[in-house]
């Protein structure tokens, strides 16, 4: 699993129609510092986040074992949104404190 920023919305008109009703997301993965890395990803939203929000992400396989998943081509999702990240007592972000 990665940590990553929610940057934007994907729309497509045209999509295999096993991504119907899909919510994809834009995504800028984060480094362990809390800093932004210069990569991004697209994925399957199945748990409601919005733009600006730090969230998890779950890819290959394990995408795919999210209930509703298990047929789609996907290969990677949000799988929650984050509240807090501390690493060695130190708070790298929080929801709270966000603007």
């Amino acid at each position: 699993m990665r940590i990553a920023k929610v940057r934007g919305t994907v729309v497509s008109t045209q999509k295999e129609p096993s991504l119907r009703g899909v919510k994809l997301l834009l995504l800028q993965l984060v480094d362990e510092q809390g800093g932004l890395l210069p990569e991004y990803e697209v994925a399957a939203d199945s748990v409601g986040a919005g733009v600006d929000e730090w969230v998890l992400v779950s890819r290959g396989s394990a995408a795919r074992q999210i209930l509703g998943n298990e047929q789609r081509p996907v290969d990677a999702a949000v799988v929650a949104i984050i509240d807090t990240i501390y690493v060695e007592d130190r708070l790298i972000y929080s929801k709270k404190n966000q603007v």
